[in-house]
């Protein structure tokens, strides 16, 4: 009960995450997901690959999570967590990466 509290009152539970897609245009080239989520990256990566709430491109291609390009990040405000999905996705797509998500 109080973890529970404690994370109402903190309000910093939102997280965002990468995962590393493997050949998702058929290209042989490798590409990126990202996405924001209130659960764990690793919980949020699971229910992808088990269909729920999945991102196909994600379901299909993806690999694993890539925490080194978020991890410093998290956990966040909710309103954070939205900047931040989008951020990192330009910046990938900057850097000449293949992208999905990043809304």
């Amino acid at each position: 009960m109080v973890r529970i509290a404690t994370r109402l009152l903190d309000r910093r539970h939102h997280n965002v995450y990468v995962v590393y897609l493997r050949n998702p245009n058929g290209d042989g080239k490798a590409g990126y997901y990202i996405g924001m989520t209130g659960l764990t990256p690793e919980r949020r990566f699971e229910n992808h690959k088990a269909g729920i709430k999945a991102a196909d491109v994600v379901k299909k291609f993806g690999e694993r999570l890539v925490p080194k390009l978020y991890e410093h990040l998290n956990p966040m405000t909710y309103g954070a967590a939205q900047v931040m999905e989008v951020e990192l996705a330009e910046d990938l797509r900057k850097r000449g990466f293949v992208v999905f998500g990043g809304h």
